[in-house]
């Protein structure tokens, strides 16, 4: 027969053991607030030496600007509204080109992971078209599109989609014939075995194909802005280099950082959420 439960017991236990928790939580936030912080700090200290020493070995830093000019730049742009305009501008972009590759992507991918003939329909034509640079369809982009926004979102769905759909279509290679052998044998139908089945134990592979997606929607949304764009923060850069204001280059360089880390950020945090199942991510 059990014992009869003790509040007090229950409660002593709970006592014991929240110190280790707490501790051990505390001391994981800290490691992963310092331990970030060490190659930042050493990246800064030697790009402060070399560019206020005006070192050339090779390389000529003495050209670079300093980090309290950056500094000064960037406290001067967040007074700005133009630079809060840049942001948005290229978030806006990044949000429609990622979103549309996203849904098109998984969709075709399932679609070529499931079908034989959408596969070898389909998969030849991806593969011509996959290695052509996303900044080589520029020029078709401005003479295709009523206006040069249009055109860059295009430029970063096409480039954010083909990580997707390559991801999604190895991520249904990989799954086990076994899963869908068993689910079949217990009567499940197609659509109940797609979306029990495929599909979640797909989604660790499509995210880390989205994770890669969306650094390459940075790289070429910042570069279509530099050709063709009137707004943005990759706008904003180029602009700064005609100026021959560097300061206000590497203030772009790491807003772009910035926002690719939060951006990528979100991506890794939804993964985990639908993966949840997983037994390391329990």
């Amino acid at each position: 027969m059990p014992p009869a439960f003790d509040p007090r017991v229950a409660l002593a236990s709970l006592r014991e053991r929240a110190p280790k928790f707490t501790g051990r939580r505390l001391g994981g936030l800290a490691a992963s607030i310092v331990l970030p912080l060490i190659p930042i700090t050493g990246f800064i200290v030697v790009w402060h030496l070399l560019t206020a020493n005006q070192v050339v070995a090779w390389l000529r830093f003495n050209r670079m600007p300093t980090p309290g000019s950056v500094l000064d730049k960037f406290s001067a742009r967040l007074g700005s509204g133009a630079y809060y305009d840049d942001l948005f501008a290229s978030v806006q972009r990044i949000l429609l080109g990622f979103t549309l590759a996203a849904i098109v992507g998984i969709g075709l991918g399932v679609l070529i992971g499931r079908s034989r003939i959408a596969r070898k329909t389909l998969r030849p034509f991806l593969e011509i078209v996959r290695p052509i640079p996303a900044i080589a369809i520029v020029p078709l982009t401005i003479l295709l599109f009523p206006s040069s926004e249009q055109g860059i979102v295009f430029i970063t769905f096409f480039a954010a989609f083909f990580p997707v759909v390559v991801s999604t279509i190895h991520a249904m290679d990989s799954l086990p014939k076994v899963w869908d052998e068993a689910a079949r044998t217990m009567g499940a139908s197609r659509w109940t075995i797609l979306r029990r089945v495929v599909l979640p134990g797909a989604m660790p592979g499509i995210f880390s194909g989205l994770s890669v997606s969306m650094g390459v929607a940075w790289i070429c949304v910042v570069s279509a802005e530099m050709i063709s764009g009137q707004f943005g923060i990759g706008y904003y850069t180029w602009q700064a280099y005609g100026l021959l204001d560097y300061a206000g280059v590497v203030v772009g360089m790491l807003s772009i950082g910035a926002l690719g880390l939060i951006t990528a950020w979100v991506v890794e945090l939804t993964g985990k959420r639908v993966n949840r199942w997983l037994p390391r991510a329990q």
